[in-house]
């Protein structure tokens, strides 16, 4: 329904079922908050949205619908004063470390917003300061410069369903159960990338991995995820989906990284092993069905919430620890460079790789881990400003090093939710001698929470499921455990979208701006000379001159692993 308003002295139309803020912000003009988030319920506590309502005084405009005749002004100086008021307040019992916050340098909304508004952090320092919550291996929970506006709450319980958070009485921000690590956290960093200020970010190890690549007395190798070629130039004001890949590695090499190579790569080498895994199981029986295993953050919450589903799980290390893996053996014996002398980083647009690297089975026998570091997407932003790289700007382009830098298409698509199961497919029908389909699975692409197809390949019925979000795992876990579906093969990705909104993605998003990243991704995608794993060259020179054949003992040895019930 359609209302008239007077918004700004002028005469508009309001739609009665969004919100003043978004009827607000449709017309271009910004209101600002930091609380709001429109993927999350409005909470309505920061208040600095706030509007002057003619004959009502001042109302929030993120919780508020409009009425028939409202007169509205948005930027009136009692609003001003009002908004200047309250940021005062926030920033009385805030922090005032800006100078060496984690969140500096534009990524923190209540800075930018007290920048708007000349409004300088002259804090007391009566807020009685409590301890540094470290024990998350993927990011840091620091309550001193928490603005209770409850987005973490909401997007824990509301998006990924997993509801770690709580709201005090007094309004500030605990935890279920102590400390982040004894609760049922998966570490996605939904959180993380929700949070306006420095009070949850992300483990930073930029300041060694700067002064290593400017004093180097390490090999540092770098692979970079799918998801990252399609979304970092937004940290520099470029177009979500843009493809700047080649200027990535160009700049990455003026960094000085030794090698960039692709995660590309080691994306189709698990197509090819993980693909193997199903078909071995679905033609012999074995345990059905069968879940990927590249979302850490997924393997997390089986672990903690599903351990019965463990043998289940692909036994295919991720591609981020199957790239570390072969960078200490398969490059290690190519370039002569000892395995202990390799320095593996990667940069992925999740912080649960960061919990990944350190699980005790991602390392060989003589202790070498397969990945030393990981950066997420908004880190790799800073370590480029830092060195006053601007990508937006940067006319270099090269390309990835050769060895461990070719993929295909299928492998860029892992990015995105349903990607992994549509490059699978794509690779087990070709194994199958499937001729009729087409190279694309559209049936397994989308935003859906759960998405499911009944394929026919090569007279073979298989029946697939994509998970969308770890919030609509548990049912679907459920109706399997009860017998109410049957399915072969199911991906799961913990965060909504996939990796194009992991928790160490762009921020401020949202899903529109998710969607616009998966257009951006797909039509690299079609623009790839190869789009199947196993036409992969480079995958093909390593199974024929390192690994022999996909599952056997050398591949299992060394990309495949096991997983254990952390159930509380």
């Amino acid at each position: 329904m359609e209302v008239k308003v007077i918004i700004n002295q002028k005469k508009s139309i309001f739609d009665t079922e969004k919100t003043l803020l978004q009827n607000i912000n449709a017309m271009g003009i910004e209101i600002p908050t930091l609380c709001h988030h429109e993927d999350i319920s409005p909470a309505g506590v920061c208040k600095i949205c706030s509007v002057e309502v003619v004959g009502r005084g001042l109302v929030t405009t993120c919780d508020n619908y409009p009425e028939a005749g409202m007169e509205l002004n948005t930027h009136s100086d009692e609003v001003e004063e009002f908004r200047k008021d309250r940021i005062k307040e926030i920033l009385k019992d805030h922090s005032n470390d800006c100078l060496t916050c984690e969140k500096a340098m534009g990524d923190c909304e209540l800075q930018n917003i007290s920048y708007e508004y000349g409004v300088e952090n002259r804090g007391d320092g009566t807020r009685e300061k409590v301890a540094i919550d470290n024990s998350s291996s993927a990011f840091v929970r620091d309550m001193n410069k928490c603005i209770k506006c409850q987005k973490c709450v909401k997007v824990c319980d509301e998006i990924q369903g997993i509801g770690v958070y709580c709201v005090e009485e007094d309004g500030s921000i605990g935890m279920t159960h102590g400390t982040v690590a004894e609760t049922d956290c998966i570490s996605c960093g939904q959180c993380v990338k929700i949070c306006p200020v420095g009070a949850l970010h992300e483990k930073i190890d930029l300041k060694n991995l700067n002064y290593d690549l400017k004093n180097p007395m390490k090999h540092i190798v770098v692979q970079m995820a799918p998801a990252i070629k399609n979304t970092i130039g937004e940290e520099f004001g470029i177009l979500p989906g843009t493809d700047i890949t080649k200027r990535m590695v160009a700049a990455l090499k003026d960094l000085g990284f030794d090698k960039v190579f692709s995660t590309d790569f080691s994306a189709d080498v698990t197509i090819m092993e993980e693909g193997t895994e199903f078909l071995d199981r679905f033609t012999n029986g074995g345990k059905l069905p069968m879940f990927t295993s590249c979302c850490p953050g997924w393997i997390n919450y089986a672990e903690i919430n599903h351990p019965e589903f463990l043998d289940n799980l692909s036994s295919c290390k991720s591609p981020q620890q199957i790239f570390g893996a072969l960078s200490k053996s398969y490059y290690s014996k190519v370039s002569g460079v000892k395995p202990s002398e390799v320095y593996s980083v990667s940069i992925m647009p999740c912080t649960a790789k960061k919990d990944e690297i350190i699980r005790d089975v991602m390392e060989d026998h003589d202790g070498n881990r397969d990945v030393d570091l990981v950066i997420t997407t908004r880190e790799l932003a800073k370590l480029f400003r830092l060195n006053k790289i601007n990508l937006a700007d940067y006319e270099k382009e090269e390309e990835f090093d050769q060895l461990l830098g070719e993929g295909t298409g299928a492998a860029r698509i892992f990015a995105s939710t349903g990607g992994v199961m549509e490059a699978a497919l794509r690779t087990v029908s070709d194994v199958l001698g499937e001729t009729s389909h087409s190279l694309e699975y559209k049936e397994v692409r989308g935003f859906e929470g759960v998405r499911r197809a009944n394929l026919v390949l090569a007279g073979k019925e298989v029946n697939v499921a994509v998970i969308n979000g770890i919030k609509n795992a548990t049912p679907f876990l459920e109706s399997i455990k009860k017998g109410e579906t049957e399915v072969d093969f199911i991906e799961v990705m913990a965060c909504v979208g996939g990796c194009l909104n992991g928790g160490g993605a762009p921020a401020p998003d949202n899903m529109r701006v998710v969607a616009d990243r998966k257009i951006g991704l797909y039509d690299s995608d079609e623009k790839s000379v190869l789009r199947k794993s196993h036409e992969n060259i480079e995958v093909k020179k390593l199974y024929e001159d390192y690994l022999g054949k996909p599952g056997g003992h050398k591949s299992h040895h060394l990309l495949h692993t096991n997983y254990k019930s952390r159930n509380k």
